[in-house]
């Protein structure tokens, strides 16, 4: 969790990040790369710092978010994949939100890897589909710290479930979960009809001389 000083400003920086995945998602999926590297990198880096460790844990921060956003750069197809791999967990998620019960584990497994195998081959959709529903809940959060929401305003700058996890909201925030399949879908057809670029794979292949 960043210091309150810094929360404000990590507000804005999901506000800009979501709106570019969200709508941008595809055109610019190697920026979307190198942001969501950067915050996962910078989380995962600044955790095990305190909040009166201001210095540590913002120097820490910065280093991981390069890290992890150079792994996702260099990686670009691994960050394909794992959009695959993030589309079929929260299938999974919602097949069992409707009995109240969480996911199988082997379930879950099953379709991650078939998102992830699926991505290969269907790349375009699965980074629209991925880039707007991910960019539309970083979008949700940024927009709600700025608005004054105190604790989204907390949670903006820190690793909270509910942030992390869109299929479980805060208590009293059950309409973010609706805010954020509506707003994903409008950034899914802003991106298949406008901005998501010709269809096809992103990668094209030669073509044989």
């Amino acid at each position: 969790m960043l210091p309150a000083s810094y929360q404000l400003p990590a507000a804005v920086v999901l506000v800009i990040g979501g709106l570019v995945s969200c709508f941008f998602g595809y055109r610019l999926f190697r920026i979307v790369l190198a942001f969501s590297g950067f915050v996962i990198g910078a989380l995962i880096a600044s955790s095990p710092f305190g909040v009166s460790d201001t210095w540590p844990m913002l120097i820490a921060a910065l280093v991981g978010g390069l890290i992890g956003a150079g792994v996702l750069l260099a990686a670009y197809f691994v960050g394909v994949a794992l959009t695959g791999a993030a589309l079929g967990a929260v299938a999974a998620n919602l097949m069992f939100t409707a009995t109240g019960q969480d996911p199988h584990f082997l379930v879950l497994v099953l379709l991650t890897v078939l998102g992830a195998t699926a991505a290969m081959y269907l790349q375009r959709y699965f980074i629209i589909v991925g880039t707007s529903f991910g960019g539309a809940w970083t979008l949700i959060v940024g927009t709600a710290a700025l608005i004054g929401d105190r604790t989204a305003l907390a949670a903006a700058a820190a690793n909270d479930v509910w942030v992390a996890y869109p299929l479980n909201p805060a208590p009293g925030r059950g309409w973010v979960k609706v805010a954020w399949i509506v707003l994903g879908l409008v950034g899914t057809t802003v991106q298949l009809g406008w901005t998501g670029g010709e269809r096809g794979r992103v990668v094209r292949r030669k073509k044989k001389s």
